[in-house]
């Protein structure tokens, strides 16, 4: 994951195209290949950070808690801790995290019919 410092031309120009052009901020939110599973898997109700990881075996618990955070901070998803040994932490999707489920069925209909294309 490429870190863009706030200073420089290119996180400039990233800004500047977000506000220009709302696809490419909703992009910038849900793009990629792990916060789009992420929001995907939690589409079907709440789940702990075990159950994601078992669901993306190929993330790194670290990737996977910067993914959580990053949607957490962009309110597509909140994050429940329950006060019990050893605590229980489930993620699940907003009220807005959870319009994002009739676009994720239009790329999933699209994906499908793409890839029925090149084979």
């Amino acid at each position: 994951m490429s870190i863009i410092k706030e200073t420089s031309t290119n996180f400039a120009n990233k800004r500047a195209l977000e506000e220009e052009c709302s696809e490419v901020y909703a992009f910038n939110i849900i793009g990629g290949q792990w916060a789009l599973a992420i929001c995907c898997y939690l589409i079907h109700g709440k789940l702990r950070f075990g159950e994601l990881k078992k669901l993306l075996p190929n993330i790194t618990e670290r990737m996977l808690t910067l993914q959580l955070r990053k949607l957490e901070e962009n309110k597509i998803i909140t994050r429940t801790v329950f006060a019990e040994v050893p605590p229980r932490v489930e993620y699940e999707l907003t009220s807005m995290g959870y319009q994002l489920k009739p676009i994720i069925e239009d790329l999933q209909n699209w994906g499908i019919q793409h890839k029925s294309l090149l084979s």
